[in-house]
């Protein structure tokens, strides 16, 4: 199940009142892993970014002056997120700064029912405990280090690894399914891409030469040699 973990920044808290996205971040996650492809905007909010608002995301009117306008990488967050269901921390908060520069400029909204909310499913988890980001990666031992100043693509990373955690974390890359036999129960894993270069085998002339002899002594029949090992 393909899934987008997204975040933005703002220049403030109410896109009603004329607040506007300053920075996009998605994270593409697979059956709740993160694949490695991400997709990253800074957006010129053509308006003053207040003060407190750069405290918090380091992000100034005269930093994001020449990047550029939401209508112009509208097209490519959209063809990142296609129809997949967006994983967002306070969704509310993240749907409606999306959906509000969709219309301005005339694009279908993305629909209430693709979001998935991480502060719903912590609080449901964790009732009564803090449910915020920072919190999370504190309770499931997620570095903060990266995280000087509050941003887009830096936030949506850690949440994709929150999401994991939220969903049984690592384990989840083992299938115990049942099986009727004597042993009570399949492992199997998932699928996963190959590497971009094969890693290179460090072994020496020596150690197989080694091996070899040692599989050698075993008899006619060691395991290495029936099961295409060696």
């Amino acid at each position: 199940m393909r899934e987008i973990v997204f975040d933005t920044e703002t220049t403030g808290l109410d896109p009603r009142t004329g607040d506007r996205i300053t920075e996009l971040g998605c994270v593409e996650v697979e059956d709740f892993i993160p694949t490695g492809r991400t997709w990253h905007a800074y957006v010129n909010p053509q308006r003053d970014i207040p003060e407190k608002v750069t405290e918090i995301t380091g992000l100034t009117a005269e930093f994001l002056a020449d990047k550029s306008l939401f209508k112009d990488v509208a097209d490519d967050f959209l063809e990142f997120v296609g129809d997949s269901r967006v994983v967002a921390h306070n969704a509310p908060f993240d749907r409606g700064f999306i959906n509000m520069e969709l219309e301005r400029i005339g694009k279908p909204v993305i629909a209430n029912d693709r979001w998935v909310d991480t502060v719903v499913i912590a609080r449901k988890k964790f009732p009564g405990a803090h449910a915020s980001l920072d919190a999370l990666c504190k309770r499931f031992g997620i570095s903060l280090e990266t995280r000087d100043k509050h941003g887009a693509i830096i936030d949506a990373l850690l949440l994709a690894d929150v999401y994991l955690e939220l969903n049984g974390g690592r384990e989840r890359a083992l299938d115990l399914a049942g099986d009727s036999g004597e042993n009570g129960g399949v492992v199997s894993f998932p699928k996963r891409s190959a590497r971009p270069e094969p890693i290179k085998s460090r072994l020496t002339e020596a150690e197989q030469a080694a091996h070899e002899a040692f599989v050698d002594s075993l008899g006619e029949n060691p395991v290495w040699k029936t099961s295409g090992l060696l």
